[in-house]
C-alpha cells in the first residue's frame, strides 16, 4: 500500500500506518461463514468471459430457476472484472467497457434480488489471470471492495512474491489480507467478509485455515471428469475431521452442468460435495441447464445435510471397500461414508468401480450407530423410505460411478433372538466366556 510500511511476523501481518494498526485476529467465530456457502461463481463455465449483463442474468436465472429457493445465497464474481492496471491513486478499478456502469450498480442489483454478492482478488501481485493482486495493497482492496457492495472475498494463490520481498510462508501471506478485512469490519461496523482461501492445499492448510478464514481450497483446480472427483474425495476423505462450524475444506467449485460427467457422476459429485461439508458454488451456464441437473442441485434433502444448523461435522469414511482401509487411491477413493445429523445418522455409499455393484455393510461399522437398535431408512435419492435395517444393510444394483445417500434414524431396540448375538466379530457373556 502506498505509504505503508509492512512488517510481517510468524503467523501474522500487521500493516502500520501513521493513522492505525491492524491487530491480527482470528476469523473463525466471526458472525459469518458458520454453514458452508451456498451461491454462484463465473469461473467454471466462463472463465474471463465475464461482464456485468452476464452477472445479472446469472442472479436473475438464480431466482426463476429455485436455486434461491433452495438456499443458494452468493452471486460470485471471479478473476477478470478488472482493468490491468490500478488507478493514479493506487486502487483497483472495474472494467470500463466489460462493467461500465459501475461495480456499485452491479451489486445494488444483486442485493435487490435477496443475494449477497462476492468478488476476488489475489494474495501475490497479480491474479491468476495477470490483473492486479492484493500483495501490499491488503487494506486499500478490502475497502474498494467493501465500497463497492461486496460481501464475500475468494484469495488466490498466484505471482507469489520473491521470498526476499515477502520473507513470510502461505500462512502470513493470506494473514495479511484476514487482517485487512477484521480491522476493515471493526473501523466501518459493517459484517465481515466471507473469506475463502484459495491456495490449493499448499502447506496443509487444513491445520490452519480456520484461523483466517471460512473455507479453504485443498487441492489444485477441479475439471469436469471423474479422474478429477475421484483424486478430490480421495485427498479430502484424508482431512475430514478439520471441517465444522465456521470453518470448511473447500473441494472447490461445482462443475454440474460443464460436459464430461455423466448423470451418475453428476450426482455422485454433488452428493459427495454437500455431505462432506464443502461450499457449493454452482459454475455452470444457469441459461443453458437441463433439467436433470437442476434437479441434482435443488435436491433439498442433500442440502439440508450440507446447512445442518445443529452439526457441523462431514461426513468420514468408516470402510474403503476395493482398497485396504486407509490406502490413498486417487482414482478408488474410499466407498463406505457416515456421520452425524440433526436427524440421524447420515451415509453415502460411493461406486467406485466401472459396474453395476451391490453394496453391504454392518451398521456398526459407522461409530455413529448404537448396537442392538433398528433404524429406519430414508433414501435422500429417490426420496422414499425404505424400510427398517437391522444389523446391515444392501444396496443393490449401485450404477457405475453412482452413489447412494441414505439418513438411518433409530427406531428402538431390534427384534429379540437375534444370531449371532453381537455385531462385533466377538463379544463376551457376563462371566467372561469369549461368544466369537
Amino acid at each position: 500500500m502506498l505509504g505503508t510500511a509492512c512488517l510481517l511476523g510468524l503467523g501474522s501481518a500487521i500493516l502500520y500506518t501513521t493513522s492505525f494498526s491492524l491487530t491480527p485476529v482470528n476469523a473463525l467465530r466471526n458472525g459469518v461463514g458458520r454453514l458452508p456457502a451456498l451461491g454462484y461463481n463465473t469461473w467454471n463455465a466462463y472463465g474471463c468471459n465475464i461482464d456485468e449483463d452476464l452477472v445479472l442474468e446469472a442472479a436473475q436465472l438464480m431466482v426463476s430457476l429455485g436455486l434461491q429457493t433452495a438456499g443458494y445465497e452468493y452471486v460470485n464474481i471471479d478473476d477478470c472484472y478488472a482493468e490491468k492496471n490500478r488507478s493514479e491513486n493506487g486502487d483497483i478499478v472495474a472494467n470500463s467497457v466489460r462493467f461500465s456502469r459501475g461495480m456499485n450498480n452491479l451489486t445494488d442489483q444483486i442485493h435487490a434480488l435477496g443475494f449477497k454478492t462476492g468478488i476476488y482478488s489475489d494474495s501475490g501481485w497479480f491474479t491468476c489471470g495477470g490483473y492486479p493482486g492484493s500483495f501490499q495493497n491488503e487494506l486499500r482492496d478490502a475497502r474498494t471492495f467493501q465500497d463497492w457492495g461486496f460481501d464475500y472475498l475468494k484469495f488466490d494463490n498466484c505471482a507469489i512474491p520473491f521470498d526476499d520481498v515477502i520473507r513470510e510462508g502461505m500462512i502470513g501471506k493470506f494473514t495479511r489480507m484476514a487482517d485487512a478485512l477484521a480491522h476493515l469490519s471493526k473501523k466501518s461496523g459493517k459484517p465481515p467478509f466471507l473469506f475463502s482461501l484459495c491456495q490449493w492445499g499448499w502447506e496443509q492448510v487444513w491445520l490452519w485455515g480456520s484461523t483466517l478464514g471460512h473455507s479453504w481450497r485443498v487441492t489444485g483446480d477441479i475439471s469436469p471428469n471423474w479422474d478429477s472427483l475421484t483424486l478430490i474425495i480421495n485427498f479430502n476423505s484424508f482431512i475430514t475431521q478439520a471441517t465444522d462450524f465456521h470453518g470448511h475444506n473447500d473441494m472447490d467449485m461445482l462443475q454440474l452442468g460443464n460436459g464430461g460427467l455423466t448423470f451418475d457422476e453428476a450426482k455422485s459429485h454433488f452428493t459427495a460435495w454437500a455431505l462432506m461439508k464443502s461450499p457449493l458454488l454452482i459454475g455452470t451456464n444457469l441459461s443453458a441447464i437441463t433439467p436433470e441437473i437442476l434437479e441434482i442441485l435443488t435436491n433439498t434433502e442433500i442440502l439440508a445435510i450440507n446447512q445442518d444448523p445443529v452439526v457441523g461435522k462431514s461426513i468420514s469414511p468408516f470402510r474403503w471397500g476395493v482398497n485396504p482401509d486407509w490406502t490413498s487411491n486417487s482414482s478408488f477413493p474410499a466407498q463406505y461414508y457416515s456421520g452425524p445429523s440433526e436427524n440421524g445418522t447420515v451415509f453415502m455409499l460411493l461406486n467406485t468401480l466401472n459396474e453395476t455393484s451391490d453394496m453391504f455393510f454392518n451398521l456398526t461399522e459407522s461409530p455413529w450407530i448404537r448396537a442392538g437398535r433398528e433404524y429406519s431408512v430414508r433414501d435422500l435419492w429417490t426420496h422414499t423410505e425404505n424400510g427398517t435395517a437391522i444389523r446391515n444393510f444392501t444396496a443393490t444394483n449401485v450404477p457405475p460411478h453412482g452413489v447412494v445417500a441414505l439418513l438411518l434414524k433409530d427406531t428402538g431396540d431390534e427384534p429379540e433372538g437375534i444370531f449371532p448375538p453381537c455385531a462385533v466379530p466377538s463379544c463376551s457373556f457376563e462371566n467372561g466366556t469369549i461368544f466369537a
